[in-house]
């Protein structure tokens, strides 16, 4: 598997699929200069692209995929040179990277859409939340960890020891959002998805595919302490240029990779092409919809 040309799909492809999700949540919290955003599981950094764009001060955390970060840090204000000599650097040679010069709240509105194209401090950590912190780390007023759970058997363990290290840098009252797939019946994908499960099957992994739960989110924070405050529905649509960019963008998600172990990358390619066909419309493109769910919860 060549990781880089995953991660590289991943963030030319796939990614964009969640944007959706990412304004929503934005707009409902009024993301803006005032904001100090950290965003676990953080990828290729669209999302705190975004965030950035708004004017907040992100924070990107990220310690399973070291290609995907460095895309992140590749498309991430690019008007700020990145220290390479290791001076200064923020946990796995990321600098901190600070294109602010200026207060949070001198740039327009709170609500992102009407201030000015803003200045923000951007940095990036390839480990943990605990990497993060420090005596001169100001608490964090907004959480959030938009790597959907909900559609394979225990993607969401490890969560909550996730958020508990977070925790302690967020401030009282700070708001953590999760993200996990929407029903399977308002989900397309749901039946492409199945691909992985059947061609896993033989070697019982216990990541298969499964239905997402109603309260899959909620007991998440429930496990974490976190205080419901709020949840909302949100329609991402997974839509490719034609089949061969849909199964490389569903390939780079890694929800298959348990079926490449159990067979090869040919067959698994083989397979999604043909759960594919009934979403291919004529002119070639993939199209399907899905419905994503949040949750907003509360740091006690």
């Amino acid at each position: 598997m060549d990781r880089c040309a995953r991660a590289r799909d991943w963030s030319e492809i796939q990614e964009r699929m969640l944007v959706p999700l990412y304004e929503a949540v934005y707009e409902r919290l009024e993301v803006g200069p005032a904001t100090r955003l950290l965003g676990l599981r953080c990828g290729s950094g669209l999302a705190l692209l975004l965030a950035a764009g708004r004017g907040a001060a992100v924070t990107g955390v990220d310690a399973s995929s070291p290609e995907r970060l460095a895309l992140a840090a590749e498309r991430l204000p690019a008007d700020a040179p990145r220290d390479r000599s290791g001076g200064g650097s923020a946990p796995g040679g990321f600098a901190p990277r600070d294109r602010s010069g200026g207060v949070p709240g001198r740039h327009g509105s709170r609500g992102g859409r009407n201030h000015p194209r803003a200045r923000a401090a951007v940095q990036l950590v390839d480990g943990s939340p605990r990497d993060v912190a420090g005596a001169e780390t100001a608490a964090y007023t907004l959480v959030t960890v938009f790597e959907p759970v909900g559609c394979l058997a225990g993607d969401s363990e490890g969560l909550g020891e996730l958020l508990a290290d977070t925790l302690p840098l967020a401030a009282h009252g700070a708001a953590v959002v999760l993200a996990g797939w929407g029903p399977p019946e308002r989900c397309a994908t749901s039946s492409v998805l199945r691909v992985a499960t059947k061609l896993a099957d033989p070697l019982r992994s216990a990541r298969s595919w499964r239905p997402a739960r109603r309260d899959d989110l909620e007991e998440v924070a429930q496990r974490a302490g976190l205080k419901p405050d709020g949840s909302g529905r949100v329609a991402c649509p997974f839509g490719y240029a034609d089949v061969d960019s849909a199964v490389r963008g569903l390939l780079s998600t890694g929800l298959f990779d348990a079926a490449i172990a159990a067979t090869d990358a040919k067959q698994v390619e083989k397979e999604l092409a043909e759960a594919l066909h009934p979403h291919r419309r004529p002119d070639g493109t993939v199209w399907m919809p899905n419905v994503f769910r949040y949750l907003v919860a509360r740091v006690p």
